[in-house]
């Protein structure tokens, strides 16, 4: 008989999917991914991202008071990063299960996430898990960079990426401290790929991290250096 693709063989029935996606939602809003609902108020994120997130990057600025606008990018893209990394991770890490996140839409009004249906597939049968898992968020992230009209450095975006990762790991230990090691491992194995590689390193066994770029959140009027930055002091 033919050997199935991995991703076939992989594949978690739906139901799973939805159930995993639920149960991570109670660790915190950036961990929210709801699934379903009306098609009224929603779309493609892909959208989004051909028209450079113009729309919530003004917004951003706007909040913050500052004109700058390529503060408002970063602000806009460190949070959105939050909002794939941290239900990604924690399915994975909490329920074995890495997330499809190809059909991710957005809210026509906000920043907010969703999935019309759920779809992964089971870690342990991938044969490279973290991989797996960092693409589903990486390649979104590469697509909100490909569409930005404001420039924007390469590596501050990455910073970003990475702040967002580590971030999302010091919520799921803090509620799991039980899972440090297998935690700690995934997470600093995704910080060792790609773009994501050179971009910080854990300062402490809480996964206090320290990033080699700034978010530029410092520079809005009532803004202060991040707890991550590289320009805060140690």
């Amino acid at each position: 008989m033919p050997v199935e693709p991995p991703l076939v063989t992989a594949k978690a029935p739906a139901a799973e999917v939805a159930a995993a996606l639920d149960a991570v939602s109670a660790l915190g809003g950036f961990f929210v991914l709801p699934v379903g609902g009306p098609e009224q108020g929603w779309h493609r994120v892909t959208d989004s991202y051909a028209r450079g997130f113009t729309d919530l990057a003004r917004s951003v600025a706007a909040r913050h008071r500052t004109h700058e606008a390529r503060i408002g990018v970063s602000i806009a893209h460190l949070g959105h990063a939050a909002r794939l990394w941290s239900p990604a991770l924690a399915c994975t890490l909490l329920h074995g299960i890495v997330p499809d996140l190809t059909a991710v839409q957005r809210a026509d009004d906000g920043p907010a996430l969703r999935l019309p249906r759920p779809s992964g597939w089971y870690a342990d049968r991938l044969p490279d898990p973290a991989g797996a898992l960092g693409e589903q968020v990486q390649g979104h992230l590469r697509a909100f960079a490909a569409g930005l009209r404001v420039k924007v450095a390469p590596r501050l975006l990455d910073g970003n990426a990475a702040s967002a990762l580590a971030e999302a790991a010091r919520a799921l230990l803090a509620a799991h401290p039980d899972r440090r090691d297998r935690l700690t491992a995934l997470t600093g194995d995704l910080l060792t790929r790609g773009r994501l590689a050179g971009t910080g390193h854990f300062t402490g066994p809480d996964l206090a991290f320290r990033r080699r770029s700034c978010c530029l959140y410092y520079r809005t009027p009532a803004g202060a250096k991040c707890g991550d930055c590289c320009l805060a002091a140690d």
